[in-house]
């Protein structure tokens, strides 16, 4: 038998119900030719996100059975154990209700926005119709405050995935959730199974938001004032539109952001990471929404075999994860199955996700996520049987053994790419520094109308070149790609500084998509582009 252990509920929603009023696609986008990193053409050449090409697609998908679903994202507190923050959350839950469906189905999920802004829901890592993407300015318009959007679509691939708003820094608040889509013929035999989100906390504390931080950042290590969070009274320049798939829509006054303390991060390292390990000091890290000073515990009985969902919903922080006297076995990452590698600790960039199986042991044991490089952990608990809890301080020595990370594994033979030499290579440098804070894409911040053109059929080569001191955890929407050498099938890989990656993918799923760095204060800041699928 498998028992799901249930989110935490929180304070009640503050705020009474709006009217809900439909949100539109975006048929078209911004007009504009291409950009120099590869051969671009003008936007009218290329597969509209609502396009005929996007529902012939959509249809060989099939339809299952529909489940329904309703979340409203509001202003809300919420309890991180012992500190109460306001914050902006899928309602009264952090994380967010976990959405569970199985594979085969059709999701129709409602998203009511009760903020005061515009928002969006994107499906991390789920290979779904272009349309329901969830990004504003691209794949459809903003949700506005107080209005609705329905997504529907066909979900077809087991594993492990989540959602969150590609609006601004939305997702650095409690805008985030898992969603798990189980295996109609799951292979995999175990007694019990835990979600774990891993998250790094800033926002309601001191006075300190996304935004502000994102502010700060945004001028540099220079131009930084330390005393009063380091904001230009013009809000550093930046778009104050109702959000374009990035590039900032702004949710404070200057007088807010002068109130907020510097959360701007110097001198954390990790050989692990390459080097600079963050921008962002978090006063939390949290498991489940829980800081380590009230944890989660799950129960369990000795000998229970458990798989564990582990899901890095992060703005900043890599972790390193391990579990008290315990191995873990590795059977899948970013929803795809690998060949089963033991190991004693995970790293995980932000986005990426990892399954593993653990045989439980007799005791409490801790389950630790380091956030690599910057000291402090999150924390949780495993509890078997009697015997006084260890502390929060803990750092297991599994965390010091034997470290896995994804390029270490191998996918399994049932989800392995055919050999296949690559069509189109795209070479995507990945530029700019914690100077001047200038992330982008072979030298050029996001621009809607760039597009870096594929056509569908095709083996795409994306040839990741690390030209910066900083890691970046790259993400693709609407595929999964394959690491070399027969590697995992992921949609999220950890590009190294002065590294070069070359991962590959099929073209097989027509539209207009994002690809960008999963920091979230990096991709805001321009290192994001669109790849576009030629008619």
């Amino acid at each position: 038998m498998r028992t799901h252990n249930r989110t935490h509920t929180r304070r009640a929603v503050l705020g009474a119900g709006l009217a809900a009023a439909g949100g539109g696609l975006l048929a078209a986008c911004s007009d504009g030719a291409g950009g120099s990193s590869s051969p671009s053409a003008a936007p009218a050449a290329f597969v509209t996100p609502d396009g005929a090409e996007v529902a012939a697609a959509e249809a060989k998908r099939g339809s299952g059975p529909v489940r329904s679903v309703r979340l409203t994202a509001t202003r809300t507190q919420v309890d991180l154990g012992g500190r109460t923050v306001d914050t902006w959350a899928y309602g009264d839950r952090l994380p967010g209700k976990e959405v569970r469906v199985t594979a085969g189905d059709t999701l129709a999920l409602t998203l009511a926005n009760h903020l005061p802004e515009p928002t969006s829901m994107h499906w991390h890592g789920l290979a779904l119709r272009n349309d329901m993407d969830g990004v504003p300015g691209v794949t459809q318009r903003p949700v506005q405050a107080g209005a609705s959007f329905d997504y529907r679509f066909a979900v077809t691939h087991p594993g492990t995935y989540w959602f969150h708003p590609h609006s601004g820094v939305q997702q650095d608040r409690g805008l985030y959730a898992p969603l798990i889509v189980e295996d109609p013929k799951e292979p995999l035999q175990y007694d019990r199974e835990w979600v774990v989100v891993l998250d790094d906390w800033v926002d309601g504390v001191d006075g300190s938001t996304p935004d502000a931080v994102l502010a700060e950042l945004s001028k540099g290590m220079g131009g930084t004032d330390h005393g009063g969070g380091g904001m230009d009274h013009d809000m550093g320049g930046m778009d104050h539109g109702g959000g374009g798939g990035g590039m900032h829509h702004m949710s404070m006054t200057a007088a807010e952001a002068e109130k907020s303390p510097s959360r701007m991060l110097m001198g954390a390292t990790s050989p692990l990471l390459g080097g600079d390990a963050g921008d962002v000091a978090y006063p939390y890290y949290l498991v489940n929404g829980r800081a380590p000073a009230d944890p989660e515990t799950f129960a369990a009985k000795p000998g229970d075999r458990i798989r564990i969902r582990f899901v890095n919903a992060g703005g900043d922080t890599a972790f390193r994860v391990a579990l008290g006297d315990h191995k873990m076995t590795v059977t899948h990452t970013d929803g795809f199955p690998v060949e089963h590698a033991e190991t004693d600790a995970l790293l995980l960039g932000m986005g990426e996700r990892y399954d593993v199986l653990v045989e439980a042991k007799d005791g409490v044991f801790p389950l630790t996520a380091l956030a690599e490089g910057k000291k402090e952990a999150a924390f949780a608990l495993l509890r078997t049987g009697g015997g006084s809890a260890p502390g929060a301080s803990a750092r297991p020595r599994e965390l010091d053994g034997q470290l896995l990370t994804a390029d270490r594994l191998k996918a399994d033979k049932a989800v392995r790419l055919r050999d296949r030499s690559p069509d189109r290579t795209i070479t995507l440098r990945l530029t700019g520094s914690m100077a001047k804070y200038d992330w982008a894409i072979n030298g050029e911040k996001y621009a809607p109308s760039r597009r870096l053109p594929v056509a569908a059929g095709e083996r795409v080569r994306l040839s990741f070149v690390n030209a910066t001191t900083m890691w970046h955890p790259m993400h693709l929407h609407g595929h999964t790609f394959a690491l070399p050498g027969g590697g995992p099938r992921k949609d999220t890989a950890i590009v190294l500084p002065g590294k070069r990656l070359d991962v590959d993918f099929d073209a097989d799923n027509p539209g207009l998509w994002m690809l960008h760095c999963h920091n979230v204060y990096h991709s805001e800041s321009g290192m994001m582009t669109l790849l576009g699928y030629r008619k």
